[in-house]
């Protein structure tokens, strides 16, 4: 018995796809508040709508990686470390939405940079790994 292998459910490969939606849609609103934080920057009202809407779409999809990451933790037991990444994502995007309703823009662009830096190390590192249950 101790050869045998134990095959992964459809339902455990589908974690990790769920994981790496979730931090894909959030690069991808990232990327989009890069380009609206510029527009903002031209004085543009427009660009100040579309930044908030942006800003509202990258919270959501924060806290959806951090569910994702939640559910595809627990039910197999794997590493909680996409978990304490998620988690940081949002402590990191609740300090980005601060910094922006203050109109701090000392501190809040060089986060934004910071965080699409790191979204991008993110998204490399779940690209990069097979899928399957871990």
């Amino acid at each position: 018995m101790s050869g045998q292998t134990v095959a992964a459910t459809p339902r455990a490969a589908a974690f990790p796809k769920a994981v790496r939606a979730a931090v894909a849609l959030q690069a991808l609103a990232l990327f989009f508040q890069t380009a609206t934080a510029g527009a903002l920057i031209a004085s543009s009202s427009r660009g100040a709508l579309l930044h908030d809407a942006g800003s509202r779409v990258m919270y959501g999809a924060t806290m959806l990686y951090v569910l994702a990451a939640i559910v595809a933790w627990r039910p197999g037991g794997g590493s909680p470390r996409p978990v304490l990444y998620a988690t940081g994502f949002l402590v990191l995007a609740s300090v980005q939405v601060v910094l922006g309703v203050a109109h701090l823009p000392a501190f809040h662009v060089p986060l934004g940079v910071a965080m699409v830096a790191l979204g991008v190390l993110d998204l490399a590192r779940v690209l990069t790994r097979p899928t399957g249950p871990r």
